[in-house]
C-alpha cells in the first residue's frame, strides 16, 4: 500500500507529556495564513472552512523532559526495525522534527509526491520507492506520529493513495484537489500513541480536519544513510566531536541514547566507519 500503521507505539502517559509540552510552547505555533504558504486551493475538498493549519517547531530543542519523548522516536525500539527495514543500515533523520496542529474546519494539504510526481509525471529518485532482490527501499520515508484526535474517514487528516508509489503516471484532473475520484483517496484509522510510516513515493496529503479535537501530529522524515533531501543538519553547529560543521543545533544532542545520536549523523556511506544502531 505504500504505507504501515504502527499502532500504539507511544504509551497513554508518552502521549500525555507530549501534549503537555505542545500545550507549554502553543503561543509560538506559527498560522500558515499567508497565501503562499498554504497547503490547498481554496474552495476544494481539502481546503476546510475554518483556520490555517498550525506549524510548532522546536520539539526536540526544548528542555529534557519536554523533549524526551519527542527524541525517542529516533531509535525507538518499536520502530527501529521497520526503520531499518525500509531505509537500510545507519538510516538518518533528514528533516528537522515539528508537530502540526489542526482545529476544526482546519485546512489540510493538497495530494502531492509519489515516485512519479503526481502532479508532472516526472520521475522523482529523492522520493522514490523500490523493490530489488527482495529488498524495500525509499529515499524519503515520512513518519506520523498520532498524538490528539481520532484520525480516519470520518474527521480528516492525513490521507494516502493506496498503491501509489508504484504508479507510472501523473494523476487524473481534479485528484490532486481530492474534487474527483475521492474513492482512491484513504483516510488511515488511528489514534493517539499511533505511527503512520509512509513512503514519500506514495502519493499522500491531508483532508480538512472535521472533529472538535485539535488535531496534533508530530511529523519526521528519514532518510537512508548516503541520501539528503534536506539540508537541517547543515552548518548547525552541533557537538562537534567528528570535527564537522555538518551537524545538527546543539540541543538536539542533549541527553541522546548511543543509538539515538546515531540517527543524527550527517549522510555518508556505512563503509566509512558510521556508527550503526
Amino acid at each position: 500500500n505504500g504505507f504501515l500503521v504502527v499502532r500504539g507505539v507511544l504509551s497513554p502517559d508518552e502521549v500525555a507529556a507530549c501534549n503537555a509540552a505542545i500545550t507549554a510552547h502553543a503561543d509560538e505555533a506559527v498560522a500558515r495564513s499567508d497565501p503562499a504558504l498554504r497547503n490547498a486551493a481554496e474552495g476544494s475538498s481539502m481546503y476546510g472552512d475554518g483556520p490555517p493549519r498550525l506549524d510548532l517547531g522546536g520539539i526536540l530543542d526544548w528542555d529534557a523532559g519536554e523533549s524526551r519523548v519527542f527524541k525517542s522516536v529516533l531509535a525507538h525500539p518499536r520502530l527501529r526495525p521497520l526503520f531499518a527495514g525500509i531505509l537500510g543500515k545507519g538510516y538518518r533523520l533528514d528533516h528537522i522534527p515539528f508537530v502540526l496542529m489542526n482545529n476544526r474546519g482546519g485546512e489540510g494539504f493538497a495530494l502531492h509526491g509519489g515516485t512519479v510526481d503526481c502532479v508532472t509525471g516526472e520521475y522523482s529518485p529523492d522520493l522514490a520507492y523500490s523493490c530489488r532482490a527482495g529488498q524495500v527501499r525509499t529515499s524519503l520515508l515520512g513518519c506520523n506520529v498520532i498524538l490528539s484526535g481520532e484520525h480516519g474517514p470520518d474527521n480528516g487528516g492525513f490521507c494516502v493513495v493506496p498503491g501509489s508509489h508504484k504508479s507510472n503516471f501523473a494523476m487524473p484532473p481534479g485528484m490532486v484537489d481530492g474534487n474527483e475520484h475521492g474513492e482512491y483517496i484513504v483516510n488511515p484509522v488511528a489514534g493517539p500513541g499511533d505511527v503512520v510510516l509512509f513512503s514519500e513515493g506514495t502519493v499522500h496529503g491531508a483532508r480538512a480536519w472535521r472533529s472538535d479535537v485539535q488535531r496534533r501530529t508530530a511529523l519526521y522524515r528519514f532518510a537512508p544513510a548516503t541520501c539528503a533531501y534536506g539540508r537541517s543538519y547543515f552548518g548547525g553547529g552541533g557537538d562537534g566531536e567528528r570535527g564537522t560543521t555538518t551537524a545538527w543545533p546543539a540541543r538536539f544532542y542533549e541527553g541522546l541514547s548511543e543509538a539515538e545520536a546515531a540517527v543524527l549523523e550527517p549522510p555518508y556511506a556505512n563503509r566509512l566507519d558510521r556508527p550503526n544502531i
